[in-house]
């Protein structure tokens, strides 16, 4: 395909997905050719039907060629971003016409928002469709797993410019307001493509975005417009509520507010949501406890890995209130038979990840309890995946994996293929310096199962799960025997 017949089909893409009209076209072609530093083109049919991914490769590959883009996935992406945006209505454009498919349902407003995000190549569908994902049944239900692809990693190239480049603080992270339309650099993700819709939550201005690496239907972010930090009080409860009142088929949930059980931006006030039902929401409550005072809310203990409440009723304001107590005692909280503690030299240690949604006629909010102290033996947090699951996951347990997602590192893909063809061959895993890490839980799976070139990938796959469960019983503050259930009732007892 020539550059002629790439940009040709560009432009006719952008007019048959509705980026652009016809009288647009001019404009458009030479908005797009003065991105690329083309002197100008001719328009060119293409043979056959063309993706974009191909159109935008073929431009690509010919400005590496030019020198006018450096041959490197970040240096891409900053230019195939530029192209797009070339494309892209302003923001505008695109909230009148969510507002227009809101006054018809607030689920006809988001589907042409999600379909806008993918047509202008915010949400690259393309790398997000190379993600490895699965099921795999536990006690608890169905558990989502997921290994990442779609987020590439910097070359040397591009970390060697980062640290040439200067520093700057606009915006002041990538969850800002500021990011839409932003041009980019090397270090901070190119946004010309990137539109965000207004939400009213809790009297205040908000905004909401598709994540570009969608882990789920419609993973969306819901940010605040300041740049302010992450804080769990009764004021995040109503705001939750107040996003799930605009959208009320999306659940949205928030990270907690200290590190290591938090979210990757603390700096950041923002929550994330989606047209998505995880393996907790459909967790029953396994014991059903009353607060007094609150006849009115239905409440429980979650049947689930980590020690979750969660309280029904048609009355938000009565639910937060009832939160907030239960936040409140939690936060000062101390248990030391069941190692919890509320601070150690005065560090704070307890906070809350809630969840709300609407469900069966009520409002629900699941309050998971969380602590992120750390230990001699558990350094990284002893709520936190103890190191005999690190061969499979290290990172922290956010927001979406206490909801029972598991995402994992891209580095399992090629060590789970290698693994599978070591453990059939008979090696020496442990002698494998790649694959040593893994040596323990490979013996653990062969003497478990009669592996076989047919099942060895279903098996390893099943294993991931059920590591996965495990780690989440890890982070859980109250165990899940009748201890730590006896405890749980005690902290219930205690508010």
């Amino acid at each position: 395909m020539t550059v002629n017949q790439a940009l040709t089909a560009l432009i006719n893409y952008a007019l048959k997905e509705g980026l652009i009209s016809p009288e647009d076209k001019i404009y458009a072609a030479n908005s797009v050719i003065g991105a690329l530093s083309l002197d100008g083109f001719e328009y060119e049919e293409p043979v056959g039907e063309i993706s974009l991914e191909e159109i935008l490769r073929t431009l690509l590959d010919d400005a590496c060629e030019r020198g006018v883009c450096e041959d490197s996935v970040v240096f891409r992406d900053l230019l195939d971003t530029k192209i797009m945006g070339a494309l892209t209505p302003r923001p505008s454009w695109v909230i009148g016409k969510f507002r227009e498919n809101y006054a018809q349902s607030p689920a006809k407003a988001t589907e042409f928002y999600y379909n806008f995000s993918k047509k202008t190549d915010y949400i690259r569908e393309y790398r997000i469709k190379n993600d490895m994902k699965w099921v795999t049944a536990t006690e608890y239900g169905d558990i989502d797993i997921t290994i990442n692809l779609s987020k590439p990693e910097k070359d040397p190239k591009a970390i060697a410019a980062a640290g040439r480049a200067a520093q700057s603080g606009y915006p002041k992270c990538q969850l800002c307001i500021e990011n839409e339309g932003y041009y980019g650099r090397v270090n901070h993700p190119a946004r010309e493509n990137h539109r965000i819709i207004p939400v009213k939550v809790n009297g205040e201005d908000w905004f909401m975005q598709y994540s570009p690496y969608v882990y789920y239907n419609e993973h969306c972010i819901v940010l605040n417009g300041r740049h302010v930090p992450m804080k769990i009080d009764r004021s995040a409860f109503n705001k939750l509520f107040d996003f799930v009142k605009f959208l009320p088929h999306y659940f949205v949930g928030s990270n907690a507010d200290l590190p290591i059980v938090g979210g990757s931006i603390l700096s950041h006030e923002h929550f994330q949501g989606g047209n998505y039902t995880f393996a907790m929401a459909k967790a029953p409550v396994e014991t059903a406890v009353a607060f007094e005072g609150f006849d009115d809310i239905e409440a429980g203990i979650v049947k689930w890995p980590m020690s979750v409440i969660r309280l029904r009723g048609e009355d938000t304001g009565r639910i937060t209130l009832l939160a907030e107590k239960i936040l409140n005692k939690w936060r000062s909280y101390t248990d030391e038979d069941a190692f919890i503690f509320a601070e150690t030299d005065g560090e704070p240690h307890n906070t809350i990840t809630p969840i709300a949604r609407f469900a069966h006629g009520k409002f629900e909010l699941d309050l998971v309890l969380r602590n992120n102290i750390r230990t001699e033996e558990y350094p990284d947090g002893y709520y936190h995946p103890h190191p005999e699951y690190h061969h499979i996951k290290k990172e922290n347990i956010g927001l979406i994996e206490v909801m029972g997602l598991a995402v994992l590192p891209s580095r399992l893909k090629g060590e789970m293929s290698a693994l599978g063809a070591a453990m059939l061959e008979g090696r020496d895993i442990a002698a494998d310096e790649a694959l040593s890490k893994h040596a323990q839980w490979a013996e653990m799976i062969k003497s478990k199962y009669d592996i076989t070139p047919e099942n060895i990938t279903g098996i390893l796959k099943k294993e991931i799960g059920i590591v996965f469960s495990a780690i989440l019983e890890q982070c859980g503050v109250f165990s899940r025997d009748e201890t730590g259930k006896a405890q749980f009732i005690k902290f219930i007892e205690s508010v």
